[in-house]
């Protein structure tokens, strides 16, 4: 093989592990990618069907019911609602009334079924991205109730 055809295949060669890795880099962070949603959003359909991602929101009062280890409660961004199921031990900031980021997948029953439920840590935290969407749905709720 002449020194020209050797170098070129190894460019070849090298170009394509170069491509392979690439290809396993993005198809690794594409698999753990997870997308935060808001209950409307949700309630709109823009969320998908058989994929992780995450809802935030309220805990809606008096909507927690509890059986053994599993929990069920709404998670509301004042204009939409969805319902969740977990089972686990809920963190112990968890409550009624105060902002939850819960993620899993949405049920063909349209309940979400959560793997983990993440609480709010001090009393002025709210994820932005729950934080923005209750703001938005409050402004939608007063222009709807204005005449």
């Amino acid at each position: 093989m002449k020194p020209r055809h050797r170098r070129a295949a190894l460019i070849v060669g090298g170009l394509a592990a170069l491509g392979l890795a690439a290809y396993f880099v993005l198809n690794a962070f594409q698999s753990n990618l997870v997308f935060f949603f808001t209950p409307s959003q949700i309630a709109s359909g823009e969320a998908p069907r058989n994929r992780i991602f995450r809802v935030g929101g309220m805990v809606k009062m008096e909507s927690v019911k509890r059986d053994n280890l599993t929990v069920q409660f709404v998670v509301t961004d004042t204009a939409q609602e969805v319902r969740v199921s977990y089972t686990g031990i809920l963190p112990d900031l968890f409550r009624e009334g105060k902002g939850v980021v819960v993620q899993g997948k949405l049920g063909t029953d349209g309940v979400f079924m959560a793997t983990e439920v993440l609480a709010k840590h001090d009393e002025n935290y709210m994820p932005p991205e729950a934080q923005h969407a209750v703001d938005q749905a409050q402004k939608a709720s007063k222009t709807l109730k204005q005449p």
